[in-house]
């Protein structure tokens, strides 16, 4: 995991990547379109998405373990520990759909710790428009 120390060297923000398995290709879109922004940063992911974005981009991703073998919860501990800066989570809005207990958890982890959170692919282009143009730069009072 990133250190504090690399963060404040220039490494940018640290953003946590997820992705349904419906939506993994709309990630990957979304990562090549933004690639020049998302190369300015830390990127972090559960293990398929992860690479699946560097295998679309080689952009370097760290990877977490596959999302239903535990990766969730190490991105949820990293939020915990205010070691995320923003996240994307593209999810299948379908209602259906029982998303396990840990994926839950990010979204409502996020609001506890006033992370920065896109659940569709409009929301996150803002947010990268944003990170990219300094408007997130108060993520560093958190720090």
């Amino acid at each position: 995991m990133a250190s504090r120390r690399e963060y404040k060297r220039g490494k940018g923000m640290i953003i946590g990547l997820i992705a349904d398995d419906t939506r993994k290709t709309l990630m990957q879109n979304l990562c090549i379109a933004y690639k020049g922004i998302l190369g300015k940063h830390e990127l972090y992911s559960t293990g398929v998405t992860g690479r699946m974005i560097e295998e679309a981009t080689n952009l370097h991703v760290h990877k977490f373990l596959a999302g239903s073998l535990g990766g969730e919860q190490q991105l949820a501990m990293m939020i915990e520990q205010n070691q995320i800066d923003m996240v994307i989570f593209l999810r299948n809005a379908d209602k259906s759909i029982n998303y396990d207990v840990q994926f839950n958890y990010v979204i409502p982890l996020c609001d506890e710790y006033s992370i920065p959170l896109a659940t569709n692919i409009a929301t996150a282009e803002m947010l990268l428009k944003g990170m990219n143009n300094g408007d997130l730069e108060w993520r560093n009072l958190y720090k």
